[in-house]
Parts: C-alpha cells; structure tokens; sequence
C-alpha cells in the first residue's frame, strides 16, 4: 500500500446534496470521484458548468450493481452515500431543480397518492423493480456499503476509513409516506450491524431536517423561511407556554405506534410534525461541510448520529455566528 491524498467517492454526486459534498470536498484538498446511473457531470439549473465540476471524476454506476463501481473502491478513503427519495415514483426532482412549481404540486400529489399500500403483491413487487423505498432509500446504501467493506485498500489510510449514510430527521410525515423514515431507519441499523464487524471501518448517519439552497431550490426557499421563523418562536418562548410543538408532543407520548415504527425507532407522526415546527431548516453547503468532516480520516472522533444540533456542533456553527456578530460590530 502507499498513502496517498484522501479520496472519497460520493454515490449520486450529481445530485443536489451530493454535488454539494464534491464542492466542499475539493475546497478541503480532497479527491473526489462520483457514480450515479447517467454518469453526467453536475450542473447548475441554468446549465452552466462550474470550474470545480472539471475536477470530479464523473463514473456511471448503478448502487445496486456492486460490478459498476466495486473496481473505484479500492483506493478512496471514505464512501457517501446521498442518494434518495422523498416520493417513489415522483418527478419532484426535477421540478425542484427546474424551479417548475406547478409541476412540483403536481409531482409531490402525485407521489402522495402513489405511494398509498397496494394490496396486490404484484404492484408492490413491480414498484420496488421501478424505484421503491425499500430499493433508493435502503437497499443502495446496504450493497455499497457492503461492496466497501469487502473492498482491499490500496491506499495508507491513517485512520479506519469511514461509510456516511446521509439519512433525515423525521419531520415530513403524514405528508411525506411512512416508508421514506422507515427506510431510512432500516438502512441505518442495517449498515450499523454490518460495520460493527469491521474495525477498520467506522459508520456517519447525518440526519438533516428540510435542506434548502436560495438559488438550486428557490421553491423550497418560502417554506425554509417559514420554518426557520416557527423554531425561533418556538425556541423563544417559555418552556411551560403551550406551543403547537409541546402539543403534539404530548399527543405523540400517548398515541400508540405500529410495530414497524417500534422496530425502526420511529416516533408517532405526532412527534414528526412537532419537529418541523420546531427544527429549523439547514442549506445545503452546511450538511456538506459536515459530511466531508466525518469523511476526514483524521476525525475517528465522529461516528454515530447527528441531527441538527451535532451537524451544528460539528461544523462550528455556533462560534461561526459568534464571529460574524463581533465583525458586524466591529464595523457598526
């Protein structure tokens, strides 16, 4: 083996988290390579081709079909995993990225409505072949991750190279389907168990609440305000106030959960409505930030899961904020 730069390889880089992670990846000195299933390099919504995107090495993978990328491990330093969905069977993507709202509408009712529990295995069995939950959400992660441990390095990496999951905070139900949580808890104790039996690897669940971006997702940007205003409210008043948030919490505490939900550690949906009112969005360029720190072979320190708070922590957040204050005082 011979050490080399680190490298990390981000499934589904030309995605709007994943090409994030290739931007901020570089910006940290690392080498970067992508899969995904078109193998296209990232561009903006207007079609421009930043500088930085020359700098990826843009590979056509699929997750699921270990032979397409298994050959690229051997050498990276960490592997992120950013692929996902929000609606099976759902253009909502590409509305978002277009900034197309009727057809976003459109798309996220449609996936709404799509993703009700058939009860014809057949259908069921055809939406998995087509994009399921089950396939995006989980079962990508588990054959990339389970491709990455059997992978020989061939690179001096000075610390158990590292396998992100970019999981999310439960704040979308009921109007985002049960199985997008579902499926993401599932695949995090599924990765969990698989690492545990590898010391020389070590596992990152990242799990952000809304992510938004003012100009690759200016749809989403209204309700990002909206959002940010309910947590600050609601962090600001009094903890005895009874606030929409303390609320459903409460009903959440005495409502009964399904036995899925008790097996994925799955709150009621009562407890994920309390968080969207109360967690406030985070960009895109923050969950980024964070992903390429617990991709750093240099940080053993982290593993496990992070929600908001630790991404927060974990990225400086706070004393980024300090910073800024004294500047604009300095100035003031």
């Amino acid at each position: 083996m011979h050490p080399i730069a680190q490298k990390i390889l981000v499934v589904g880089g030309n995605g709007f988290v994943g090409s994030a992670v290739c931007r901020t990846a570089l910006s940290r000195g690392m080498q970067v390579v992508s899969i995904s299933p078109s193998g296209r390099p990232w561009h903006t919504p207007k079609g421009h081709t930043p500088a930085w995107v020359s700098k990826v090495e843009w590979h056509k993978g699929n997750a699921l079909e270990p032979e397409t990328y298994e050959h690229l491990l051997s050498d990276v330093t960490a592997v992120v995993h950013t692929i996902g969905t929000l609606f099976e069977k759902s253009g909502y993507k590409s509305a978002l990225k277009d900034g197309n709202v009727p057809r976003f509408v459109s798309s996220v009712a449609a996936g709404i409505s799509g993703n009700k529990m058939s009860a014809n295995p057949l259908e069921r069995e055809q939406k998995k072949r087509e994009g399921s939950y089950e396939a995006l959400n989980r079962d990508t992660a588990l054959r990339v991750c389970e491709t990455f441990l059997k992978s020989t390095p061939t690179v001096q990496a000075i610390k158990p190279r590292a396998f992100i999951y970019v999981s999310a905070e439960d704040c979308n139900r009921p109007v985002v389907p049960s199985g997008y949580i579902k499926t993401k808890r599932e695949a995090e104790i599924l990765i969990e168990k698989m690492v545990q039996k590898h010391p020389e690897y070590r596992s990152v669940y990242i799990r952000p609440p809304l992510i938004y971006h003012p100009h690759f997702r200016p749809i989403v940007s209204p309700l990002a305000a909206l959002l940010d205003l309910s947590a600050t409210i609601h962090a600001k008043l009094p903890s005895v106030f009874p606030t929409p948030g303390a609320v459903l919490r409460t009903l959440g505490s005495v409502m009964p959960r399904p036995a899925w939900a008790r097996e994925s550690l799955v709150d009621s949906p009562f407890d994920s409505m309390a968080r969207v009112l109360t967690i406030p969005p985070i960009h895109v360029d923050h969950v980024a930030e964070a992903i390429c720190i617990a991709a750093d072979n240099s940080r053993t320190d982290v593993h496990g899961t992070y929600g908001l708070e630790a991404i927060r922590q974990l990225i400086g957040y706070y004393q980024k904020g300090q910073k800024g204050q004294q500047r604009a005082g300095a100035h003031a």
